[in-house]
């Protein structure tokens, strides 16, 4: 891998880190407001109301420019986004303006790896971008959870500077602090990331020609016979993974009566499994063998009610890290011929766009049906069992729908052509 790359998964780990440890911070401000419980599941749809939002634009402003001043900007945002909670603004509305940062930020991120790195070398850049988006996800959601922990936050609201006033009085503001902090230690790597010289012709700025483009662009992606099969799938994954994260802290509350900061642990152990199968799938499925990891996700979600027979921590955590490895082992595969695809029948900006703009719709719908199901008092356990099943019955669909398209013509044998309609 050249040495640019290195450069921007570090980027890309530091953003990702605040980002998730904001999450933990954000739910505990939201707790110290005494605001009601189903107004938790609403903060990740705030912030991914940007990406649906803001779709049809990001693709053209990320090629725009250089990929690394792009992920700069976006960056900025995000620290803006911060300050906001530090300032009172409500942590539903600063949280949205971290996700405007974030949608923006995502084209740059994943469309300099096609100007960076050969067809071939994709599946495995992606098992690394997955891998340390995920190891961010884990310890940035730990290290939320740390943060706003008795011992450590006392241990920071001690540290008093003479002078001057801070005005930080309570373990979610001293966190927001710390995390700012990591968001400009992102932003340093940013500035160093290198310039590949891919220049993209003019990029379009009329919003209803844009937003012409963008639909154009969604109908090529769900035709094409690849496209749809890696799209259906990545869009299951993200909305039925944001969607967990959730589950598990609800599920830890009344199964195993852990508090937030205990609870944010297990959503790390989640995404510890996560990043085992990413890793496994970049090493062992190459991008030929790419559809063969469709059954993992019909077990997958069969696995899932199996948390409702849990009573104890300790079985917890195999439970929850061989549930995430499956995860991980279908949707990397899935995602690097997503990109493939995309950037086969499109540019690499304008096809993320497109998954962002599929993936985040699902997160919305899946977020909004919890957090009614959360409000309308059902209990967990039952939401556990009717998520699971969804997810493996979705699969069963995509699997047979692969298999029809596979009667009508080889599609699998169009993987690794690099030719541009």
């Amino acid at each position: 891998m050249k040495r640019g790359f290195y450069t921007i998964m570090a980027a890309q780990f530091f953003s990702s880190l605040a980002d998730n440890a904001l999450l933990i911070a954000a739910i505990a401000l939201l707790i110290e407001m005494h605001a009601p419980d189903w107004m938790k599941p609403l903060l990740k749809l705030f912030f991914t109301f940007s990406y649906v939002l803001l779709a049809p634009f990001v693709g053209a402003f990320a090629d725009s420019m250089p990929k690394g001043r792009a992920m700069f900007l976006t960056n900025t945002i995000k620290v803006l986004g911060c300050l906001l909670m530090f300032f009172a603004v409500h942590p539903l509305l600063a949280y949205a303006v971290v996700g405007f940062g974030a949608a923006a930020y995502s084209p740059a991120k994943y469309g300099i790896l096609t100007e960076l790195l050969p067809p071939e070398k994709l599946v495995a850049a992606n098992g690394w971008i997955e891998g340390t988006t995920v190891g961010s996800i884990i310890l940035g959601t730990v290290l939320g959870g740390a943060l706003i922990s008795p011992q450590i936050s006392q241990a920071l609201l001690s540290l008093d500077l003479p002078m001057i006033e801070t005005g930080i009085d309570s373990p979610a503001e001293s966190a927001i602090l710390i995390i700012g902090v990591i968001y400009l230690i992102a932003a340093g790597f940013n500035l160093r990331i290198p310039d590949t010289g891919a220049r993209y012709p003019h990029q379009e700025r009329n919003p209803l020609k844009l937003l012409f483009e963008f639909a154009h662009c969604v109908s090529v992606l769900w035709r094409d016979k690849l496209g749809q099969i890696s799209l259906a799938v990545t869009t299951l994954f993200w909305g039925a993974g944001a969607t967990l994260q959730f589950i598990v802290l609800e599920w830890a509350r009344t199964a195993l009566d852990m508090p937030l900061d205990k609870a944010a642990v297990l959503q790390g152990v989640v995404a510890l499994g996560i990043a085992v199968g990413a890793v496994a799938a970049a090493r062992f499925i190459p991008l030929k063998g790419s559809l063969s990891v469709l059954k993992v996700g019909v077990v997958m979600g069969l696995l899932v009610p199996m948390m409702t027979f849990v009573s104890t921590q300790g079985a917890s955590y195999p439970l929850l890290v061989l549930i995430g490895s499956l995860a991980g082992f279908f949707v990397v595969p899935m995602n690097a011929l997503l990109q493939h695809r995309g950037h086969v029948l499109m540019s690499a900006g304008h096809s993320i766009a497109v998954q962002n703009f599929n993936e985040n719709l699902n997160v919305l719908l899946m977020l909004g049906l919890y957090a009614l199901l959360i409000s309308a008092g059902l209990h967990v356990n039952l939401i556990i069992w009717g998520f699971g099943l969804f997810v493996a019955f979705s699969m069963l669909l995509v699997i047979a729908k692969h298999a029809s398209n596979q009667k009508k013509f080889d599609s699998v044998s169009l993987i690794g052509e690099s030719n541009h309609h």
